[in-house]
């Protein structure tokens, strides 16, 4: 069965830190860019970071250029997303994706709850 599973996410303080995983399950998720995703209540999904199959090119949004950083290892079959600085705004359902761009096609996890409040 090909899936991806996310974890990570909670509830953390204004400032703080998350991990993020992102595993895959029936097949090899170096084979892939993998994206990082972002919805918040009332708005729409937006990509957060990106990191290609190929040549390791990360992607950030301006948003969050500088606090997150994506890595993968290819051995554990997992894609990380580490996030500092949180701000309230950062409050969101991440998902990881088999793309850059989410589209119809992409493989997707059931997403990661993440809030950020006092």
């Amino acid at each position: 069965q090909v899936q991806l599973v996310e974890s990570g996410g909670g509830l953390v303080q204004p400032g703080g830190s998350l991990r993020l995983s992102c595993v895959a399950s029936g097949f090899a998720l170096e084979i892939y860019p993998i994206g990082w995703f972002r919805q918040a209540p009332g708005k729409e999904r937006e990509v957060v970071s990106c990191i290609s199959s190929q040549d390791g090119t990360l992607y950030y949004a301006d948003s969050v250029k500088g606090r997150f950083h994506i890595s993968r290892d290819n051995m554990k079959n997992t894609v990380y997303l580490e996030m500092n600085s949180l701000k309230r705004e950062d409050t969101a359902v991440y998902y990881c994706a088999t793309d850059c761009a989410w589209t119809d096609y992409v493989t997707a996890g059931q997403g990661t709850q993440v809030t950020v409040a006092s």
